[in-house]
């Protein structure tokens, strides 16, 4: 294997970092609504092969169209391997989980994500010690998950087992995205577009393929989706896979992994609002409250960053 390229030496305009993180915060925390709907009356794990299928076929036909060179064989590999951490595992954890949780709980759960990524950037990928401030502000944003977890009922499907079913498969879906986030920019990878869609297409060829062993599903159960599962795929494609995992990957590869994990505070501050609006879930004022300390924590990990 080629090695690994050597960390980027320019330093990225402050305008293409802060608009890939807004993409970041706001369309990834519509998400969590969305798979709910995408998954409602259809199996998870089929429905995210779909439409990690059809996003990835999407951006790479455009990289190629406009230019973009052919990937090697080392480059798909490297892209595949991050695609199966990324969206296989993760994704479809995800995914699984939000049949046994609320949309705004399993966002909720997402904050779990920077324990992992600044933990394992500390004592194995990178061996880099946060600044104080960094670590404080993730301190206080995990103050202000549990704020706006502990008023809540925690209702899921199912009871107990469905909650530790639930919460267990979210909390090792962020594990392997932390992972996955981590290796990014330590394997040979092409351009972030065609990189972005290898890593949706072999994602979801390998999630379709154990959605076909573990569902009730054929390759063209598509057809049977309801208007709303098919809508919110649509949704989903545009916004969180070609808009939202493009930025993703590019703030893999630019920004430092505390900047990065700060999205993991706010998306939960937006899924459970929609959720709120759009689902009848609940956001009471200590959720509010929590919300507000979540955000003190990215404000803290943003000015901690070296």
């Amino acid at each position: 294997m080629q090695a690994a390229p050597s960390p980027v030496a320019t330093t990225p305009s402050r305008v293409s970092l802060w608009a890939n993180l807004i993409s970041v915060y706001i369309l990834w925390g519509s998400t969590y609504l969305f798979i709910h709907f995408m998954t409602e009356r259809m199996p998870p794990l089929y429905m995210v092969s779909i439409r990690y299928l059809i996003a990835g076929s999407i951006l790479y036909g455009y990289a190629r169209l406009t230019g973009t060179p052919r990937p090697t064989r080392v480059e798909w590999r490297s892209a595949g391997i991050i695609g199966v951490i990324l969206l296989t595992v993760s994704n479809g954890c995800l995914s699984v989980g939000l049949q046994y949780l609320p949309s705004g709980m399993a966002a909720l759960l997402g904050g779990l994500l920077p324990v992992y990524l600044l933990t394992l950037n500390w004592v194995s990928f990178g061996k880099k010690r946060p600044s104080n401030l960094a670590l404080a502000g993730l301190v206080v944003g995990l103050i202000g998950i549990y704020l706006l977890v502990k008023p809540d009922k925690f209702e899921g499907t199912g009871g107990l087992d469905a909650k530790l079913i639930g919460t267990g498969l979210i909390a090792f879906g962020n594990f392997s995205w932390a992972i996955g986030t981590l290796l990014t920019p330590r394997l040979t990878l092409p351009s972030a577009t065609i990189s972005s869609g290898i890593q949706m297409i072999v994602g979801g060829v390998v999630t379709l393929l154990v959605s076909l062993v573990l569902e009730p599903v054929t390759p063209l159960s598509i057809f049977d989706a309801p208007a709303k599962a098919i809508g919110s795929m649509i949704y989903l494609i545009i916004f969180g896979s070609i808009i939202g995992f493009s930025s993703y990957s590019w703030l893999a590869r630019n920004a430092p992994p505390q900047l990065l994990a700060t999205y993991a505070f706010v998306n939960p501050v937006v899924a459970m609002l929609l959720g709120t609006l759009f689902a009848g879930e609940i956001f009471s004022s200590q959720s509010f409250m929590g919300a507000i300390v979540a955000l003190v924590g990215v404000v803290l990990i943003t000015l901690g960053r070296k």
